[in-house]
């Protein structure tokens, strides 16, 4: 479950460093921030972020108990992780920026389960006296991504990529495919592995 939110919150903290500078380089052709082309690219960028963040809120209330009843949590995880890795991998076969909706739509499933669905999985396999000592725990996985991200992953642009960030997208889209291999890995309510 470690590995789930490690490479879950990679994916996540690229999309928020990259995403913006992405939508106004490649769908509004400017990579340059004092243009009217760039800003209306970060505009459109905010709008379709927000769309993300409701499909988010709707499929926590809605889609998420449901499926989870249906087929459990970590295969609900695995399903939403692929929907998010396919919202990053749109980025790469779309051209127009109205259908980038469509990503931030299936990016918004797979944001909503991964706030929820890794602490459901652990506090269902957790004594209750010690809940509280391993979400915390717990949470460094979520911290220590984003610091590795924000330190090494500039540097790896530039070396491999320099100019064209649109990479990180693939390098989103893999880290949550390795988190959806790796729900299937966790064992079912009660009797997971404990980091």
């Amino acid at each position: 479950l470690a590995l789930v939110q490690f490479f879950s919150w990679s994916a996540l903290f690229v999309m928020w460093i990259y995403s913006g500078p992405i939508v106004s380089q490649y769908f509004y052709g400017s990579a340059d921030p004092t243009t009217a082309a760039y800003n209306e690219g970060a505009n459109w960028w905010n709008l379709i972020y927000t769309v993300q963040n409701g499909v988010a809120a709707v499929a926590a209330l809605v889609l998420l108990p449901r499926l989870s009843k249906r087929i459990g949590k970590a295969k609900t995880h695995m399903v939403c992780l692929l929907a998010g890795a396919l919202g990053f991998l749109g980025y790469f076969v779309l051209r127009d920026p109205n259908l980038l909706i469509v990503c931030e739509i299936l990016k918004g499933i797979a944001w909503a389960s991964i706030l929820a669905m890794p602490y459901a999985m652990l506090a269902s396999s957790l004594p209750p006296s010690k809940i509280g000592i391993y979400m915390g725990l717990f949470n460094i996985f979520v911290v220590l991504p984003q610091l590795l991200v924000a330190t090494v992953m500039g540097s790896i642009m530039k070396a491999f990529f320099p100019g064209a960030p649109i990479w990180t997208m693939a390098f989103a889209a893999l880290t949550l495919l390795i988190a959806a291999g790796a729900s299937l890995r966790v064992a079912p309510m009660g009797k997971a592995r404990i980091i």
